[in-house]
């Protein structure tokens, strides 16, 4: 029964598994994006409070949950590599780091720029915009930690434990808005009820999380690739693939 677990948590049947799934994911990522970014921009009516600057959502609110959930996950990752000794899941969670920084960063780019025309002001100190910077920072912490041992194995266990301390902050940025006065929007698809969002506008969002949930999990393949290369550099697969890679391509 945990037969595909195993399979899973194999550095070779990933590197293979991935090589398949990359063109999908990526190909209906692009996809999807597309319409929602379309649905989104042209057929989504203006909103009546804040005109068409509310746009910025269909990419400002995926990458914003995009953010969080990657750090979720790269703290799952971490703590099945600590408890599970399981090398993979550790070359899950360093390769999560980079994407969720990025996406974490375009979030408060897009939010700074929404914020100036809404609230006259690039930043505030604001609960949520506070721990969501804290979030950013907890990604280029565990890349630097990570960066500043040579030795793998103790660069693994120490960045892990980071991430899963870290992992605390991910609820305290969901409620923040609800739990202390915040000028930051109060939960608009997740609440509970009806989403006070109109169909026409909560279309093209939804469609473009999708999207953009597609598109990080073809490139966190891609780099668990890279990184599965790495790791595994001297195990006799890897020579193999490299030596049949420089004859004719890697798979």
């Amino acid at each position: 029964m945990w037969t595909w677990f195993y399979q899973l948590a194999s550095p070779p049947h990933f590197y293979r598994m991935s090589h398949a799934l990359v063109p999908w994911l990526l190909g209906l990522s692009l996809v999807l994006i597309a319409v929602g970014t379309y649905g989104g921009l042209v057929l989504a009516p203006p909103d009546y409070q804040q005109g068409d600057a509310f746009r910025i959502i269909y990419v400002h609110v995926p990458s914003a949950y995009l953010g969080s959930m990657i750090y979720v996950t790269m703290a799952v990752a971490a703590g099945i590599g600590i408890i599970w000794r399981i090398k993979l899941a550790h070359a899950v969670a360093a390769s999560c780091a980079v994407i969720g920084a990025s996406f974490t960063f375009a979030a408060l780019v897009t939010g700074a720029v929404w914020g100036k025309p809404m609230w006259g002001t690039y930043w505030e100190w604001d609960p949520r915009l506070t721990s969501f910077l804290v979030l950013f920072f907890l990604y280029l912490g565990y890349m630097a930690l990570r960066s500043a041992y040579d030795d793998l194995a103790k660069a693994d266990q120490a960045s892990a434990i980071l991430a899963l301390v870290g992992v605390v902050n991910v609820p305290i940025v969901k409620y923040s808005v609800e739990w202390w006065s915040s000028i930051h929007q109060g939960p608009t698809i997740s609440k509970i009820g009806m989403p006070s969002i109109t169909g026409d506008m909560l279309w093209p969002l939804l469609v473009n999380i999708a999207g953009f949930t597609l598109f990080f999990l073809a490139m966190l393949c891609i780099r668990v690739r890279a990184e599965v290369l790495e790791r595994e550099f001297n195990a006799r697969w890897a020579r193999e693939l490299l030596r049949g890679g420089a004859a004719g391509g890697v798979n």
